[in-house]
């Protein structure tokens, strides 16, 4: 039966990949880092995509249980982290979906030409997210229609924007400085070094095609060279984007925030490309979220089950397996934070995008700091077990291999919340404050979900390990 069963072409592996990686709107932060983005994305693909991928190739055709990265993480280093990492999963959702709903009035407003006042901005917002949850409450937010539609919005959207660049820029010259010193990294350019976390945000999700390994013809090639594929292919994607969003406005304008549309405005201003365009935008947004909020509802759900998320995410369970109670509270969370908007200072109501986005990023971001010595606790504790793919380095190259990501990760954050110099003081302190309180309330959340544990799980022991190698073995 398994030989007759139809294999997933090499193509398609990618097609996956794209589909779930590729975000429309973090091309505009990516982009306002100027020419320099060329260098930090040839870097980050060598230094963090490389490695992060082959980690979690090996991981994710090791250990496939449902949980994913909490799984890895809660197998290597326990109950407390995989809580704590559960916890940073979920809260980058409602974050996200909170700053993409900010972006919806704008555009809309842009589009027919109207200007919202501030209770229909966030009646439009509110409008947004409860329409997410909708989509949340149905099998359709796992649909394959959906995610693959989306992409292909989404990758259109982004060609458009590169192409009109292109064009642009024959007819009137580069709106940036080209000059070759302009493509060298700038280190002591603290607004460039903070929108770096945006590139490392879009290589996150490749370990989705590490649960297609039953489908594939050869797991132990094609998901090595998916990962490496796949990346090259989001990257030159969103440089083709970031190019033509750089050709009509000099890096130092862009808006991390509607910096996509506002070039394309430049470009071709309110014809009937620039309306199709932004209303194709705005689908992605729900296709954004459409996509992910079965994973990570799934994943907050599985952490409540097993005691590391409030038993509220593990509630409200529909008759087709949906965790309608993990998405009620993404959507009341989100409902909260978008009347930070209300909030009178101008750094919070008129940054209030980049503010959420970043945020949502950061918290992604920090998910996966753990998963490295995680990993590297697998591999000590469990090192009988089988391997569909081994990653290629081991003793010392392999410690480097895993630090130098993981290092990243940590830099990324910094970069992106705390104010490196004086000008950033202002913009980046509520984020940092923001960030502190979910901290704080992730370590209340996992003190109050460990009260309805039996027992603490430490983490995989090489005694548990051969254990559980002795049954596999029993039960074949």
């Amino acid at each position: 039966m398994s030989e007759s069963k139809k294999k997933l072409s090499f193509l398609t592996v990618i097609a996956t990949v794209i589909c779930v990686v590729f975000v429309c709107e973090a091309a505009a932060p990516a982009a306002a880092i100027g020419n320099q983005q060329f260098f930090w994305w040839i870097f980050l693909v060598i230094t963090f995509l490389l490695p992060y991928g082959m980690i979690v190739a090996e991981l994710g055709t090791t250990y496939d249980g449902e949980g994913g990265i909490y799984d890895w993480v809660r197998e290597g280093l326990g109950d407390k982290w995989g809580a704590r990492i559960s916890y940073y999963y979920w809260i980058n959702y409602p974050f996200w979906i909170a700053s993409l709903a900010t972006m919806f009035p704008d555009i809309l407003g842009m589009v027919f030409g109207v200007e919202f006042s501030l209770g229909a901005k966030i009646a439009i917002d509110l409008a947004f997210v409860w329409t997410v949850y909708l989509m949340g409450r149905s099998k359709v937010a796992d649909s394959e229609w959906v995610l693959n539609g989306g992409a292909i919005i989404k990758v259109a959207v982004a060609v458009i924007v590169g192409a009109l660049g292109i064009w642009y820029a024959m007819e009137n010259g580069f709106a940036s400085d080209m000059s070759p010193h302009t493509f060298l990294p700038e280190l002591t350019n603290a607004n460039a070094l903070g929108y770096l976390s945006v590139i490392i945000f879009n290589f996150m999700g490749f370990e989705v095609i590490c649960t297609m390994t039953d489908d594939m013809a050869d797991p132990k090639k094609d998901i090595p060279k998916a990962i490496i594929v796949g990346g090259l292919a989001i990257a030159a994607i969103y440089l083709f984007a970031g190019f033509g969003i750089g050709a009509a406005v000099p890096a130092d304008k862009i808006d991390p925030d509607y910096g996509m549309i506002y070039a394309l405005q430049t470009m071709v201003g309110n014809s009937p490309i620039f309306k199709i365009v932004c209303i194709a935008f705005l689908i992605t947004l729900f296709a954004n979220m459409a996509a992910w909020s079965f994973g990570v509802n799934s994943v907050a759900r599985y952490a409540a089950e097993h005691g590391n998320m409030p038993k509220i995410f593990a509630s409200m369970i529909s008759k087709d397996d949906m965790p309608n109670g993990a998405n009620l509270v993404n959507a009341i969370v989100a409902s909260v934070v978008l009347c930070l908007q209300l909030v009178p200072i101008p750094a919070i109501s008129e940054g209030i995008f980049w503010m959420l986005f970043g945020t949502s990023v950061v918290f992604l971001l920090l998910t996966y700091i753990p998963m490295f010595p995680a990993f590297l606790k697998l591999r000590k504790v469990d090192a009988s077990r089988e391997r569909v793919f081994s990653f290629p380095f081991k003793g010392a190259m392999m410690k480097i291999a895993v630090a130098v990501p993981c290092i990243e990760l940590v830099l990324a954050i910094v970069a992106t919340i705390v104010p490196l110099n004086a000008t950033e003081f202002e913009s980046k302190v509520p984020m940092l404050v923001i960030f502190f309180v979910l901290l704080a309330v992730g370590e209340a959340f996992r003190i109050v979900s460990a009260k309805g544990r039996e027992k603490e799980y430490h983490g995989l022991t090489p005694e548990l390990a051969a254990a559980r190698l002795a049954e596999e073995a029993e039960e074949e």
